[in-house]
């Protein structure tokens, strides 16, 4: 029997930095997101934006294998910048395009709750780690059918009234999982190259589509760039657990998907 029959289409989409940090990109980009038919959710970070507000107060960023070090400062300024700059303009522009956008940390409705990462070799300070039940799929989708299109910045909650920085690919990928039980969903990363590359300085070396077969085989012969492999396990993690396609692409490209043509790297189950 097939589950997603009678499910309609949800797209989660993700943002990074290249799209956020420059007015133009971002303005078109929203222009396309909300010309996307049907649900919709955006989630986005703004680590530059934070790292830049930090240095300008003269607190040092720390980072450790690309993952920022949050203390209690640092959680101030990526509240500021995540949940408000950066979020509450988002939402501004939607609403400028006809999109009944509503910004939200994961506090927000009680719609995303995180553990506050235990301590091991390192202390990562206030960051949150998702797990299964860490989304309301319900609640979100009240809010949806009620006819808002949620923006979700990268801060979640804990319950005890903590706040907690959570990775934005993180949360994209747990809320797209735990919306397939509901929605027939696509998750989307837009980011600043053309999808998964065969060489990273080649954008004409794009691999348009890959299934889990194929990707251990990419993985064997080392074709694809380290620095992509954490995004792909868990693109692959969410196929597995219900999410019907995952794609990464260029920003700039969104707007095709309205025109029913593909763009960027396709990931899917095997066929």
């Amino acid at each position: 029997m097939d589950k997603t029959k009678g499910k309609s289409d949800l797209y989660i989409i993700k943002i990074g930095g290249n799209v956020i940090d420059n007015s133009e990109n971002l303005h078109n980009f929203l222009k396309d997101f909300t010309a996307l038919r049907g649900h919709k959710i955006l989630v986005h970070g703004g680590g530059k934006v934070a790292t830049q507000l930090s240095e300008t107060l003269g607190i040092e960023p720390r980072m450790v294998e690309g993952r920022r070090i949050t203390d209690i400062d640092t959680l101030r300024i990526v509240t500021m910048v995540y949940g408000g700059l950066i979020n509450k303009n988002m939402v501004a522009q939607l609403q400028r395009f006809g999109n009944n956008a509503i910004g939200l940390t994961g506090a927000d409705g009680n719609f995303i709750r995180t553990k506050k990462r235990p301590v091991k070799t390192i202390d990562y300070g206030f960051v949150g780690d998702i797990d299964e039940t860490s989304v309301d799929n319900a609640g979100i989708k009240q809010l949806m059918d009620a006819g808002f299109t949620p923006v979700f910045c990268a801060l979640t909650h804990d319950g005890d009234g903590q706040l907690l920085n959570t990775n934005a690919d993180t949360i994209a990928s747990a809320l797209a999982v735990s919306l397939a039980k509901l929605y027939e969903t696509t998750l989307i990363y837009c980011f600043e190259k053309q999808g998964v590359l065969k060489d990273i300085n080649d954008e004409s070396s794009l691999i348009s589509e890959i299934d889990t077969d194929h990707y251990e085989e990419l993985k064997k012969q080392q074709i694809i760039h380290s620095g992509m492999l954490p995004k792909l396990d868990n693109a692959f993690t969410a196929i597995g657990c219900g999410v019907k396609a995952v794609i990464i692409g260029h920003a700039n490209n969104l707007g095709l998907l309205n025109q029913n043509k593909k763009f960027g790297t396709r990931l899917t189950k095997n066929v």
